[in-house]
């Protein structure tokens, strides 16, 4: 997992909420079992058409916002099914952050464990960024958890553990290998235990 800090970044507006991990990333989509690889399906349905030709409304199919790794979108981002795919599609596909009022729990979670910062704004905040995401950068400071755009700076809230994970880019099984000496010295002591028996 790469470590976040700073992220500079237009944003790329998701105008919906109740944007559910079935339109994330489709279920036809689910076979492949490594991590990546699944960004060419995000949004796959709304993305193309019946014949797989891009629907050019769709704002990921528009040039102006390519390249951007920040998504911003309405309330209960990430509803529905619990799969862990979603959140490595939004990965695959470049995001490094989501912007929202609200994330599904399960969903929040799977971000977070994979590297990706959910941040909750309020609702007017919500709007305001709505209004100059084709135009204006935003930057996203983790250390000072301030998101700053069109001379505001704004504040969010994050959990100090997972804050610390995404500053320094730990996974469960980094947070695991940091304690390896531990886990050496147990096991050592389990088995002097089980060969004096």
């Amino acid at each position: 997992m790469k470590p976040i800090k700073i992220i500079d970044s237009k944003v790329t507006p998701i105008d919906m909420a109740n944007v559910d991990t079935d339109q994330i990333i489709p279920k036809q989509f689910l076979k492949l079992v490594q991590r990546s690889g699944f960004g060419k399906f995000l949004f796959y349905n709304w993305r193309f058409d019946e014949l797989g030709n891009e629907r050019p409304d769709f704002v990921l199919n528009d040039e102006r916002y390519k390249g951007r790794e920040i998504l911003l979108s309405r309330a209960n981002f990430g509803c529905g099914s619990s799969r862990e795919h979603a959140v490595w599609a939004i990965a695959d596909f470049g995001f490094k952050a989501l912007i929202s009022s609200s994330f599904a729990d399960i969903f929040y979670n799977n971000c977070l464990k994979n590297g990706i910062l959910p941040l909750i704004l309020e609702e007017t905040e919500i709007e305001h960024l709505f209004k100059v995401s084709e135009h204006e950068e935003v930057q996203i400071n983790l250390e000072r958890q301030e998101v700053s755009f069109s001379h505001r700076t704004l504040h969010f809230q994050i959990d100090d553990t997972n804050k610390r994970n995404l500053l320094e880019g730990l996974d469960d099984i980094a947070i695991t290998l940091k304690m390896e000496d531990k886990i050496t010295e147990y096991e050592q002591n389990m088995s002097s235990l089980t060969t004096s028996v």
